[in-house]
């Protein structure tokens, strides 16, 4: 009974690991990471949760109209190393920023974060150390 159990629970741990990676996914499977933009806008809201930040901006189309917009960008333990909270993108919201990233292969008002650029001037680049050997 108790090696019955044993296999259960190994059987069990096994299906949440494979979950777990099988609900990650590459950047380049949902964005078109070949292709930069550059948007301007109000920051309207951080998420900062796993396994990505996200951070929501009301930019103004051509028509006038606004289009609330996603970024989606790397997770809160990446930036906590790099030195940045939460707080530093908080204090922007209600600010205009402006980002450049990578956009939805669908085309839907959402992106890969890259880069955002507060009102003050101030910046973060979004890089992991493998992207700065390549630059």
């Amino acid at each position: 009974m108790k090696h019955k159990l044993s296999l259960v629970l190994l059987a069990c741990v096994m299906l949440f690991a494979a979950q777990s990676l099988w609900a990650h996914h590459s950047p380049s499977s949902i964005f078109d990471m070949t292709k930069k933009f550059t948007l301007s806008g109000t920051l309207t809201q951080v998420e900062w949760v796993n396994p990505h930040i996200a951070v929501y901006i009301d930019a103004k189309k051509d028509d006038g109209t606004v289009e609330n917009w996603k970024f989606e960008s790397a997770p809160p333990s990446w930036l906590r190393r790099v030195g940045v909270g939460k707080g530093d993108f908080s204090k922007a919201i209600g600010q205009t920023v402006t980002v450049e990233g990578n956009r939805a292969r669908s085309g839907a008002p959402y992106g890969f974060l890259q880069k955002i650029t507060f009102s003050d001037g101030n910046s973060l680049e979004m890089v992991s150390p493998s992207q700065l050997n390549t630059r």
